[in-house]
């Protein structure tokens, strides 16, 4: 394939995953999504790496690790920074646990698609502000897909947190650069 037609390639699946997203984020909009698994854009095996300047971005902008679920226990499984930016002193822990953690305006919705996610294999994200105990609020983007509910109470949750690097004051909803 040439150089051309490479770019061309990546340009139509960035236009392909990113034009749906594009809505979420308008000022004053909340996200909470939910999508049937047939409805997503196929999984990209082998996704070409993220240019070395791209990642350093990210990292400069955001602090982002893997979550795990399983089903058959009910237990939500945290890394070390996740464990520790939701204020949670243990890596395990229960849907109800982190939820509290949450802006309670935001709760039931996020209930909402984890119990959907859990009945119907399907891909979700929300955005939320974990309240911190100095009453600043840490901005969280999750994103994630459940399988394998073939037989009930059985399957998983896989995903990733992504918690930007500022914190908002309390009350605000909004961030700005000084």
């Amino acid at each position: 394939m040439s150089e051309t037609a490479a770019a061309a390639a990546r340009a139509a699946a960035e236009t392909q995953l990113f034009t749906g997203l594009k809505p979420l984020f308008e000022k004053g909009s909340s996200l909470f999504k939910i999508a049937k698994a047939t409805d997503v854009a196929p999984c990209m095996h082998g996704s070409p790496d993220l240019p070395l300047h791209n990642q350093k971005m990210l990292a400069r902008f955001s602090v982002s690790e893997a979550w795990s679920g399983d089903f058959s226990s009910g237990v939500i499984r945290l890394g070390d920074w996740s464990s520790m930016l939701h204020g949670l002193s243990r890596h395990e822990c229960g849907l109800l646990s982190l939820l509290r953690c949450y802006d309670p305006k935001d709760r039931a919705h996020i209930l909402a698609l984890f119990e959907q996610a859990a009945t119907h294999a399907s891909s979700f994200c929300f955005s939320t502000t974990i309240l911190m105990p100095n009453g600043l609020r840490q901005p969280v983007l999750c994103m994630g897909e459940s399988n394998g509910l073939a037989e009930k109470f059985n399957g998983s949750m896989a995903g990733v947190f992504i918690f930007l690097r500022f914190k908002l004051e309390q009350g605000h909803q909004i961030a700005t650069r000084q």
